[in-house]
């Protein structure tokens, strides 16, 4: 299925955006401009590379499975559903499906330049 939108919004479900391990281009199949967004499955013991960012702060939630974050000072913690990671730009982090025969699911939002405040209006 493709996204659904209407005047100023869209909706998908991850199912809609791709099948099978890899990336779920949310932003671009929504038509989000204001912050980067993905969803991304790994396939049973996948880690994914290395990498930092030299603006983006990042949010992590864990959709499905147990994926464990490395980071670059030896950190290491393990998220189930529901579990959340913020990383700043700089740390090197890397991502592990925890599972040798599940798949793991995790969502990600990443911007830079800060919180534009409560802005919502009665509507």
């Amino acid at each position: 299925m493709e996204p659904i939108t209407g005047e100023g919004w869209a909706t998908a479900t991850l199912d809609d955006l791709g099948e099978g391990p890899g990336f779920r281009k949310v932003r671009q199949a929504l038509g989000v401009t204001a912050f980067g967004v993905n969803a991304v499955v790994l396939p049973a013991g996948f880690a994914s590379r290395r990498h930092y960012h030299e603006r983006q702060e990042e949010l992590y939630l864990v959709l499905r499975g147990e994926i464990e974050f490395e980071f670059g000072d030896g950190g290491r913690r393990t998220l189930g559903p529901g579990g959340l990671a913020r990383v700043s730009p700089a740390p090197v982090r890397r991502l592990r499906n925890t599972s040798d025969s599940e798949e793991a699911t995790y969502f990600c939002v990443g911007g830079a330049d800060g919180y534009v405040g409560r802005d919502g209006q009665p509507g």
